[in-house]
């Protein structure tokens, strides 16, 4: 069964995601609700798996706007079969999202790492995968919309 969101589920969603360490207290003024309606929402949030976790990327320092952010599009030899790429990126904590797609390329990563130099070390061991036929990396300039 599916989870329906109402505005108050969209906008807890929208601040953890603009924050993920935004306290109860926080949230609760910032919807305009009390903090166990909020404490409760979250709850449910994360049992239905709309939410699945908080994480932190570490950026040596950087302020987030100072990240590196690629998105990687990569074409698989057997694009139906083939999880290497995806089993992949499940373990580096640098790529953020992991998305299989239509089209010309059939895996998409979202990078954002602290440096060009790591984006094209993950780069690096995509190309290299077994799996990997051909990727095309493209950079962010700049952040309009987080």
């Amino acid at each position: 069964m599916r989870l329906e969101l109402d505005d108050f589920d969209n906008k807890i969603i929208q601040a953890l995601t603009s924050n993920a360490r935004l306290s109860v207290s926080d949230l609760s003024r910032y919807v305009n609700l009390s903090r166990n309606a909020v404490t409760h929402r979250m709850n449910k949030l994360e049992k239905s798996g709309v939410i699945k976790g908080y994480k932190v990327i570490l950026g040596d320092g950087l302020p987030v706007n100072e990240i590196v952010v690629a998105i990687m599009m990569v074409y698989r030899k057997d694009r139906m079969r083939d999880t290497e790429v995806i089993k992949y990126a499940a373990k580096v904590p640098e790529i953020v999202s992991c998305y299989i797609m239509s089209g010309d390329y059939d895996v998409i990563l979202n990078v954002q790492a602290r440096s060009h130099d790591r984006v094209h070390e993950i780069w690096k061991s995509v190309s290299s995968l077994k799996s990997v036929d051909d990727t095309h990396t493209t950079f962010a300039l700049s952040t309009v919309k987080m």
